[in-house]
């Protein structure tokens, strides 16, 4: 036991790093029994496929992962990804000027690209893409409730081959629970009730979930709600007023509602039918928006906001699988409808000039189909032919409204034209084995279209934009041996314009400026080369991987012309401007020391510049290195686990440039401790602290862009020590 011990202590006293051990969701699983389990991931290639025999790097975390760390987020729920951040900023906005948090968890950064960037899908339907004009500022995290999530599988490098555009850097796809997840074996009814309270932000959160099985029908009925207030901070100033660096009051709820059902027609077909809700709700006390003496006619003294978020989803499906039929084995069919919408209320009191309110709305509506089928082909080779189509076909529309609109322009206004926004692809891929090797070749084709309305829109003159994309991959996945397994992937990826790049329209003379659409815009563009390899040795599992990811036609906005004169104003533009280059590498080990004790280690290192015009600059959104190790303790009753991350300081010389030199965090190390208990078989208890040594620290992606010479500088500092505990029974 000593021995082990000093293994632990040299290991860092950690947990996980992402490539995590299948588990069930009922009830934690030893660690010797987890390492029994195949890892399946469905997002690498669309046809189900082990983790090991696949040709890139994809981590998957599993309910019971995400309930044992008490994740409230997706910010909580990547905290131990070696290279996969979210960026969340301090609620320091205002009225109609800064955006400073407002967007929320803004979205997914993955090996140094982020937000519209990375596509992120519940159930294969995407989650709308973040808008941003002003003020006004909507992000993406926040549409997504983990307490009705089974699996998240993050999938690295260029994805476009098997989801279309928008994947540049990779695909996040979440998958909610199934009825099947909640009934036990050889149980017709089950279900769970669960409740958690997180003090990083005082919230406390109840979920029931019920099912039910008759052999022809299977059904449940999922409820969560969730009130908390603002997350604190290290700061220490409570000032009501723009000097202040303690968190802004928050109180927020969320509320979630998932139902499935599904009917069994035969031994190899299923309809089903599922129907997602969820509602967010935050008020928040702006005390940083107001001044301080001495005070001008426009001072802000006082700010109150009401944000809403909505998403409701219903999706029908047909699944057929039937493993002795000649030609096709497998297919799913599905048909979904979304509606999402962001709501931003801005109340503000000013000095002597008149008060304002701003009242701002961002919606996505969206019809999609997708098919995917399989083929398993016998002959020379064994090979497994999967093909398919996905179309949607979404409504995207926003509007500013509110009181005391900006000089020289009428509410309400809207910063884009109505777009209909069509994707239509179709794609092949062939998984071939030959003995050990593993060959995956692939083919997509999309075409997308931008259709706005001028109507109601008085931003200018509208403009169409259509396109088309061809997509090809190759991956090689060598199976030489257990310990030893080398695989290479090559694949290209795009991301077509949105519809505000394509068409935008604002005015203020007075300021000299101006901005107006590009019907040219040209998607952005991904090469990627990913040549890594895998092995198991005994109880030691190990990965290492390095990529090389080249970007083209980046979209930018940029001054194409004028002076800044009321004559001759600044002209803003989106265009094609820039291209970038991001390599780094990373490893992974994982150590099953005996049947209950297990230690993790990982590092990742990624480095990233863009260049416009002959001049290279670094890119911001590369995050430093990251170094985790950890052990855990598993029993049938109870177990403990820990965690140590350092995050490398964000060097100077791989930050851009600026007028104002950038904050630049200096390197931080954190342990994170936890435990579960089953007290009973069918009860068990969470409980985890978190920066168990209260430490002050600044994340890079979070106060990327603040200025060094910032006197709020602690406005942006994490958390400190917390706690959570959550307590669930299976019945």
């Amino acid at each position: 036991m000593l021995r082990k011990t000093h293994i632990a202590l040299a290991l860092g006293m950690a947990w996980g790093f992402g490539s995590n051990l299948a588990q069930a969701q009922q009830t934690p699983v030893p660690a010797s029994d987890a390492t029994q389990l195949k890892e399946i991931t469905v997002s690498s290639t669309r046809t189900e496929r082990r983790v090991d025999a696949v040709p890139n790097t994809v981590t998957i975390i599993p309910a019971s992962k995400i309930e044992q760390d008490g994740a409230r987020d997706i910010k909580d729920l990547f905290r131990n990804e070696l290279d996969v951040t979210v960026r969340a900023a301090p609620t320091r906005f205002t009225a109609a000027g800064a955006a400073t948090g407002r967007a929320g968890n803004e979205g997914i950064n993955i090996r140094g690209l982020e937000g519209n960037q990375v596509l992120m899908m519940v159930d294969g339907a995407r989650i709308p893409a973040a808008f941003s004009f002003g003020a006004f500022a909507t992000g993406r995290g926040d549409f997504l409730e983990l307490d009705g999530i089974k699996t998240v599988e993050v999938l690295r490098g260029p994805t476009s081959t098997q989801f279309g555009s928008d994947g540049l850097a990779g695909a996040v796809s979440f998958r909610t629970l199934d009825p099947s997840d909640l009934l036990k074996a050889g149980k017709s009814f089950g279900g769970f009730a669960r409740s958690s309270y997180a003090s990083v932000d005082h919230s406390w959160a109840n979920t029931i979930g019920l099912a039910g099985d008759t052999g022809t029908w299977q059904g449940m009925l999922l409820g969560s709600y969730r009130k908390g207030h603002e997350i604190e901070n290290k700061a220490d100033n409570d000032a009501k007023n723009v000097t202040r660096t303690t968190a802004n009051p928050v109180d927020y709820d969320n509320q979630y509602l998932l139902g499935k059902a599904f009917l069994k027609l035969s031994p190899t077909q299923q309809l089903g039918a599922s129907l997602e809700l969820q509602k967010r709700n935050q008020d928040t006390e702006v005390y940083s928006a107001r001044a301080v003496p001495p005070l001008a006619s426009t001072s802000t003294l006082d700010l109150d906001t009401r944000d809403k978020i909505e998403r409701n989803k219903l999706t029908l499906e047909h699944r057929y699988r039937n493993t002795n039929a000649e030609w096709l084995q497998n297919a799913e069919t599905r048909l979904y409808w979304q509606d999402a919408k962001v709501s931003q209320y801005s109340a503000e009191d000013r000095n002597t000039a008149a008060d304002r309110t701003r009242d701002n709305h961002y919606q996505t509506k969206v019809l999609g189909l997708s098919s995917v089928m399989e083929s398993n082909l016998s002959g020379i080779v064994e090979q497994r032919l999967s093909y398919g189509f996905d179309w949607s076909r979404s409504e995207i529309s926003g509007v500013r409204d509110g009181t005391v609109a900006p000089f020289g322009e009428t509410f309400p206004a809207k910063p884009f034209p109505d777009t209909t926004y069509t994707i239509a692809g179709a794609f092949i891929q062939s998984e071939i084995e030959s003995g050990k090797l593993s060959i995956i070749p692939g083919l997509r084709f999309d075409h997308y279209k931008l259709a706005p309305s001028a109507a109601g829109y008085t931003g200018g003159a509208v403009s169409t934009l259509s396109d088309q994309a061809v997509t090809p991959r190759l991956g090689l996945v060598w199976q030489l041996d257990s310990a030893f397994a080398p695989y290479a992937q090559l694949a290209r990826g795009f991301r077509a314009p949105t519809p505000d790049q394509v068409n935008n329209g604002f005015t203020n003379l007075a300021s000299g400026y101006t901005s107006v659409g590009n019907a040219k815009l040209q998607a952005e563009r991904a090469r990627s080369f990913e040549l890594g390899f895998r092995g198991k040795a005994g109880g030691l599992r190990y990965s290492m991987a390095a990529f090389d990811n080249n970007y083209q036609d980046f979209i930018s906005q940029q001054v194409v012309r004028g002076t800044g004169t009321a004559v001759d104003p600044l002209v803003f533009q989106y265009i094609n401007l820039s291209k970038a280059k991001i390599r780094g590498a990373e490893a992974r080990a994982e150590w099953q020391i005996d049947s209950q004790w297990q230690a993790n280690a990982g590092v990742a290192y990624t480095k990233g510049d863009s260049e416009v015009a002959g001049v290279t600059t670094p890119l911001d959104t590369i995050n430093p290195l990251k170094f985790v190790a950890g052990v855990r303790y598993d029993t049938s009753s109870w177990g403990a686990r820990a965690q140590f991350q350092h995050h490398q300081a964000k060097q100077a010389d791989r930050i851009a440039a600026a007028a104002t030199p950038q904050f630049a965090p200096a390197s931080y190390r954190l342990l994170d401790i936890g435990l579960y208990w089953k007290p009973l078989v069918n009860l068990t208890v969470n409980a985890n602290l978190n920066n168990v040594f209260d430490s002050k620290y600044w994340r890079w992606s979070d106060v990327r862009g603040l200025a060094d010479n910032s006197t709020i500088k602690d406005a942006y500092t994490a958390p400190g020590r917390n706690a959570q505990v959550s307590v669930r029974y299976d019945f």
